[in-house]
């Protein structure tokens, strides 16, 4: 099996993923898994998409990713896990899709207005 690449994006985090065959060892920026995201949450995000495919111990995964919070990035890999699974056996689609982890969440930041404090809160106002 060729080592497949694919992309995950999440807010502003942005995620690169190699896949290719091994024993399930997950190494996010030259780091392990448990050493870059240190909570059992993000952990089980990031393996979340392994673990319904019954894949956690059939391939490695090397993640290079940037960008947003560590919520964010660990969304992003799980993005980009689940696409990579998709090409390699189209049968893993029926399984991942009902869950959502095939959608792209397009939940941004909303941008900040001019005249205002922030996207939405505004400066006080007085009518005297």
């Amino acid at each position: 099996m060729e080592i497949v690449h694919k992309i995950g994006r999440r807010k502003t985090a942005v995620a690169r993923i190699y896949l290719s065959a091994g024993e399930g060892n997950i190494t996010v920026n030259k780091k392990e898994l448990n050493d870059y995201f240190p909570t059992a949450t993000l952990q089980y995000k990031v393996k979340q998409a392994l673990a319904l495919t019954g894949n956690e111990a059939a391939y490695d995964v090397k993640v290079n990713v940037y960008g947003g919070g560590i919520t964010g990035q660990a969304e992003a890999i799980r993005l980009a896990i689940s696409r990579a699974l998709c090409e390699i056996n189209v049968e893993h689609r029926g399984v991942l899709k009902p869950e959502g982890l095939l959608t792209r969440d397009p939940r941004m930041v909303e941008r900040k207005k001019f005249g205002q404090k922030k996207a939405r809160k505004k400066f006080q106002f007085s009518k005297r």
